[in-house]
């Protein structure tokens, strides 16, 4: 009788692991189906995961020492602390970093997808209330823009509101399941009613998209992932043309780029009708990330998860961190960490929860 496998058992191409080390990065995941923010970095002697216990975790959010995890009632903001490193209670001696809850803000339940930080300030995609907005710690949130086919600011979903790119230290781009004023009005539409929006003029660059996710511009070329096709394709905003870079063995949400390469996040197909419909759904998919090199257009390396991880949103790389370490706000051990810009100290007793 075969044992069954370990939660988040992953098969990975043999130089998965060495591309990592040689880029000296890690990346992180985000899996709200699993209820994991997951760290994955190179070893000599293969991959490491490193899972914690976030609510619901969807967009992710990195810039410099601090990752912002988007999660069902909160974003919690947890910032790298070198100097907790050694001392970790339970695992000493193991990380070159350390990621430690900073501050949680609570957004209440409005479904943000993709987080980015421009400058000291965290944007997030309002799924909820069809906005793109600001998060701080003086509301909830605090709506920025909303495309203009959407005429009531009501938490109805109107057109499921998921991605944006930035550009110059602000939203450029907007992706959208359907340009659809009315509650879950996107769901009709749902294979081929998606729309690349610009920001802020709401222009409509590019329609009929198969369920575009995860707008990105890397060196001014602009990305996105068109996930009921399972494509990745670059667009022309100018001509409102796409070309397709790669064709993807799963439903794609999550890119990043570290040098020549992009990781993206794949998942598996929901079990209903929901997603059997989609043209992805004819071929054999897999959940965990693909790695492509961006001057070649060339699949190169992929990590595929084998239990427990069926659905990925998204996908972030941590640069300059060969070993970082995660601690979530599930296990007390976290309320011992204490830092300051020059020093970290653990206090006592601190709880041996966490490894």
């Amino acid at each position: 009788m075969t044992a069954p496998l370990a939660p988040f058992s992953c098969t990975h191409s043999p130089d998965f692991p060495d591309l990592l080390a040689s880029l000296g990065c890690s990346l992180v995941i985000s899996t709200y189906q699993a209820g994991k923010v997951i760290f994955i970095s190179a070893t000599p002697d293969g991959l490491i995961q490193l899972p914690r216990n976030f609510d619901k975790p969807m967009g992710l959010a990195v810039a410099g020492a601090r990752l912002a995890v988007a999660t069902r009632h909160e974003v919690v903001v947890l910032a790298n602390a070198p100097s907790l490193a050694p001392g970790y209670p339970s695992n000493p001696d193991c990380y070159d970093s350390l990621f430690a809850p900073r501050a949680v803000y609570f957004s209440g339940e409005v479904d943000l997808h993709d987080l980015a930080w421009i400058g000291s300030t965290l944007w997030a995609v309002n799924t909820r209330f069809s906005c793109l907005c600001r998060i701080d710690d003086q509301f909830s949130f605090t709506p920025v823009w909303r495309p203009p086919f959407v005429t009531a600011f009501t938490p109805d979903d109107h057109c499921h509101l998921n991605g944006m790119a930035l550009a110059n230290g602000q939203p450029l781009y907007a992706t959208a399941l359907g340009a659809t004023d009315s509650p879950k009005g996107w769901r009709s539409t749902k294979p081929t009613g998606g729309v690349l929006l610009h920001v802020p003029s709401g222009e409509i660059i590019l329609s009929g998209l198969a369920m575009p996710h995860s707008p990105r511009l890397f060196e001014g070329r602009l990305y996105l992932l068109l996930s009921a096709s399972g494509e990745l394709v670059t667009v022309e905003p100018e001509s409102g043309r796409y070309e397709i870079v790669a064709a993807l063995p799963g439903f794609g949400r999550g890119l990043a780029r570290c040098g020549d390469y992009l990781f993206v996040g794949l998942s598996r197909l929901r079990p209903n009708r929901t997603f059997g419909d989609l043209p992805i759904a004819r071929r054999e998919l897999f959940s965990g990330v693909l790695v492509l090199h961006l001057p070649s257009g060339q699949i190169v390396g992929h990590l595929q998860y084998l239990s427990g991880c069926e659905e990925i949103y998204d996908v972030q790389v941590l640069p300059g961190l060969r070993r970082p370490g995660l601690m979530g706000l599930d296990k007390p051990l976290f309320r011992s960490a204490l830092s300051t810009p020059q020093y970290g100290f653990w206090s006592e007793p601190a709880v041996l929860s966490e490894r």
